[in-house]
């Protein structure tokens, strides 16, 4: 039989601790993640007319990734500081503690490569499109839009939206990954 527990000022105060932020920290993430890759995303282009959910992304996901990369920075420090041995095995992904810290590293890693690089890239080049649809009065996809414009930018633009999402279905498969991890084996290090 478990014992009971009441609550306390002593008790509350006693659930502010690193690994009882570093959980919130993660839950914070991962929650986030899995809304703006699967769900957000969907509704708004679905809800919304093409040029306006385009604007609406170039909004949401900088701010999606800034969180991603100070959060999973965040959380790879603390995983690195209360598990000394990965220091101690870095080159060695085959131990538990380091394949974590390698898994908050992909997240890191993505989600900055996504802010830094690909997403710029992938903007300019929506906005090129949306310039060029303008001028011409048609839309990429019309019948009468002129291919050698609108299918370089088209195919830049796909290429680019792949590599973005890919870059973040890594994260958020890195993200399940760790969470199975610390629901089994838990937080707390050395």
């Amino acid at each position: 039989m478990s014992r009971v527990e009441y609550l306390s000022f002593k008790s509350i105060l006693g659930l502010v601790n690193t690994n009882g932020l570093y959980l919130v920290g993660y839950g914070w993430l991962f929650g986030m993640s899995i809304w703006i890759s699967f769900f957000g995303g969907i509704i708004a282009f679905k809800a919304l007319p093409r040029q306006q959910f385009g604007a609406l992304q170039h909004k949401v996901f900088p701010v999606y990734f800034v969180q991603s990369i100070l959060l999973s920075g965040a959380l790879l420090t603390k995983w690195i500081y209360s598990h000394p041995d990965v220091v101690t095995h870095i080159a060695r992904p085959y131990v538990a503690d380091v394949a974590q810290a390698y898994a908050l590293a992909t997240v890191l890693v993505t989600q900055g490569t996504n802010y830094f690089v690909i997403g710029p890239m992938t903007s300019k080049t929506m906005f090129q499109r949306q310039k060029l649809e303008k001028e011409e009065g048609v839309q990429y996809s019309d019948a009468k839009a002129c291919p050698c414009h609108h299918k370089a930018l088209n195919r830049r633009f796909g290429a680019l939206h792949g590599i973005s999402s890919l870059a973040n279905l890594t994260a958020v498969l890195a993200l399940g990954f760790h969470g199975l991890w610390i629901g089994s084996a838990g937080v707390k290090g050395y």
